[in-house]
């Protein structure tokens, strides 16, 4: 999460005016995140999320994603609800960008995720990648193997500005993962962004998966990969295997992980780090001045490339 556009209580007066939301209290800007500008608007019936899509985000695309959080809350998936308008519309408009209104859930992202979290986050997964075999609509993963080489055409010539080498460093990577990009393996929808700023816990217990504007149509070991990078990683770059059994114990356990998916994933991480440090590069070097938002560190996704880059198979994940 994070803000872009600001807002005034006259706007979102005129907003609320087309829900029965009750009346605006209070609204207060989010600052974590990079993608969307966000709000937590407080009405006289409760807390409520208010997303205004930025950069990345297509509305074309929007009807797949607020579709996809309707699907799976009524799948029992612990996620955010659109709020629909009296003439039951979940996409508005604020400022001339397209807006959406989502139910409030309670919980604490975790700072430091422990195996415990680990293991919640892996059912949790599994059962959300079951819960969208019914979802009609589909949406292409953007953001998959075609997509880094068309990023990394826009800032890999400014790369070694932020270390030198960086540019052929990534560009040797992405002709490897375009050689030898697996096929053929088990696909759904998948979040395609589960960091654990977007999962919230009520104590070891998770509470709700959130953000979905990354979701689409993919192999579901890509997921479980995103998050090997994202969850299982310690401080100093070291990688924790205890997590990572954890997290694909919980997986199997509600969806069987065959041995093609286990095999692939080292690949498939190498390509989820080179993802999440493409789109961290690109966002490092142009930075919107004035926005409340942090840019993270695409050094941090070399490191977890570097360690991939140096394992033979899922048993260094401790896998086997």
């Amino acid at each position: 999460m994070a803000v872009y556009t600001p807002v005034t209580d006259a706007q979102l007066a005129e907003l609320l005016s087309g829900f029965d939301l009750g009346e605006l209290v209070s609204h207060t800007g989010i600052a974590e995140g990079v993608e969307n500008s966000n709000y937590r608007l407080t009405t006289t019936r409760g807390a409520f999320i208010l997303t205004i899509y930025e950069k990345r985000v297509s509305r074309a695309d929007l009807p797949f994603f607020l579709g996809l959080m309707d699907h799976l809350a009524a799948a029992g998936v612990p996620c955010p609800t659109p709020v629909h308008r009296r003439d039951g519309s979940a996409l508005v408009e604020i400022g001339g960008k397209a807006a959406a209104i989502v139910t409030f859930l309670e919980g604490r992202w975790p700072r430091r995720p422990d195996p415990a979290h680990c293991r919640e986050l892996g059912g949790a997964m599994a059962r959300m990648h079951l819960a969208g075999g019914g979802y009609q609509r589909r949406r292409k993963n953007d953001l998959g193997l075609a997509g880094w080489r068309e990023l990394f055409g826009r800032c890999g010539e400014r790369a070694d500005d932020v270390a030198p080498g960086l540019a052929a460093e990534i560009g040797g990577e992405l002709g490897h993962l375009e050689r030898h990009w697996p096929e053929g393996l088990p696909a759904g929808v998948i979040h395609a962004d589960l960091f654990p700023d977007n999962v919230f816990f009520d104590g070891d217990r998770l509470s709700g998966i959130i953000d979905f504007y990354f979701a689409c149509n993919d192999c579901f070991a890509y997921d479980v990969a995103i998050c090997l990078n994202a969850w299982c990683f310690e401080p100093d770059a070291s990688f924790n295997i205890t997590k990572a059994w954890q997290m694909l114990q919980a997986y199997r356990e509600v969806r069987p992980f065959s041995d093609a998916e286990l095999a692939s994933l080292p690949l498939l991480a190498r390509g989820a780090a080179v993802r999440f440090l493409l789109t961290r590069l690109y966002d490092w070097l142009n930075q919107v001045e004035g926005a409340m938002v942090k840019p993270k560190d695409p050094m941090e996704y070399v490191l977890k490339l570097r360690f991939h880059q140096s394992v033979s198979g899922p048993e260094a994940f401790g896998l086997a």
